[in-house]
């Protein structure tokens, strides 16, 4: 083997090295970006059963996610929203949390559908500001009065 012929395999071995570390670092860099980007676009919230569970770490005013069912005939109008009640579980074996909602309802709020509200604890009543309503896919639109 000649000292030229060494010398050029020395050339690539470090070629193939730097391309080695260079496809890490990008992988990397893909990874961070990914997963750093994914974990401030997941949404968590807890059930009323883990809110109960865990209010002693949610004293009040500290904002979290709270999920559930809305207790059906629990919904009553006040003048800064409506007040009803969530629940984990349809049946008697559900655990209920109050719910205070302040301001304008979403248009398919009602009775027996899933709510994701965020909002705080204040004494005993979870005080929210914002709703998102779970539906399904099927829309209708309302019925017209005039026909």
């Amino acid at each position: 083997m000649t000292a030229a012929r060494t010398a050029a395999r020395g050339v690539v071995g470090r070629y193939k090295l730097l391309a080695l570390v260079a496809l890490g670092a990008a992988a990397v860099l893909v990874g961070m970006l990914m997963f750093g980007n994914l974990n401030r676009n997941l949404v968590y919230y807890l059930t009323p059963d883990e809110a109960l569970a865990q209010q002693a770490d949610y004293p009040d005013g500290r904002r979290f996610q709270l999920g559930g069912l809305v207790v059906d005939g629990s919904v009553a109008t006040t003048p800064q929203g409506v007040s009803f009640t969530v629940t984990s579980d349809i049946g008697p074996a559900g655990v209920e949390v109050p719910v205070t909602f302040e301001g304008a309802p979403a248009q398919l709020f009602g009775s027996d559908i899933g709510v994701v509200l965020e909002g705080s604890w204040r004494a005993g009543t979870f005080t929210s500001d914002t709703m998102k309503v779970k539906h399904d896919e099927n829309y209708q639109p309302a019925e017209d009065p005039a026909s």
